[in-house]
């Protein structure tokens, strides 16, 4: 691993489990195995660190989401595939996807402006799935945006609890999530964990992770 790649693996780790503010240069530093003054050189400042996380982790998510529901005008398919995808990269990627969803407000403005851009960019498929879902009456919800906002925060929490040395695999986790989101919003229907295995590809490819049950 590069000198680059620990710096930012160390600001990953560190950001997650103390928080952007909680974390001094020198923990970063110390983390990675480099000096202070050597840190600078490969970070710029710690709040670049923090924006560099979050939009590649954004960006992937918007990535995954729009070739693995590209070609499909089904809501029920394209929810169940979103949902998928949310859990398991937040169960392959749970350091990056904690920073994504807890450290926002510790961006400065224009920061916040550029990551909650991306954030509404990925969230606006979640958005037209529900929305086309209800107009096609197979989904059922009288509160659209905050059955959203609920179905997204459950599946984020994935990144506080999942471990592969567990006794469920990604598949059947992903299909689980899968088949609760569909409940929620009305429409309760079986979910295989086949139907989702190129979701399973998707985040694989997009982290560049092997392709295996736990990553």
């Amino acid at each position: 691993m590069s000198s680059a790649e620990r710096v930012r693996a160390a600001a990953v780790k560190l950001f997650a489990t103390k928080g952007f503010h909680g974390t001094g240069i020198r923990d970063l530093a110390q983390e990675a195995e480099l000096s202070s003054a050597t840190l600078y050189h490969y970070m710029g400042t710690k709040e670049d660190l923090l924006v560099e996380i979050m939009t590649t982790s954004l960006l992937r998510l918007i990535d995954a989401v729009a070739k693995a529901t590209a070609g499909s005008d089904d809501p029920v398919v394209r929810m169940r595939t979103l949902v998928a995808l949310h859990v398991l990269a937040h169960a392959a990627q749970p350091g990056e996807t904690r920073v994504v969803d807890n450290e926002v407000d510790a961006l400065s403005a224009p920061a916040r402006a550029r990551v909650v851009a991306l954030r509404d960019e990925y969230e606006r498929y979640w958005a037209k799935a529900i929305e086309d879902g209800a107009a096609a009456n197979v989904f059922h919800t009288a509160q659209p945006a905050v059955t959203r906002l609920a179905l997204l925060e459950m599946c984020s929490g994935v990144a506080r609890w999942y471990s592969p040395k567990g006794p469920l695999k990604l598949e059947d986790l992903a299909t689980h999530y899968a088949e609760l989101a569909l409940r929620v919003l009305g429409h309760p229907v079986a979910v295989r964990a086949q139907d989702l295995r190129q979701c399973l590809e998707v985040v694989a490819q997009v982290w560049d992770l092997p392709v295996q049950e736990g990553f």
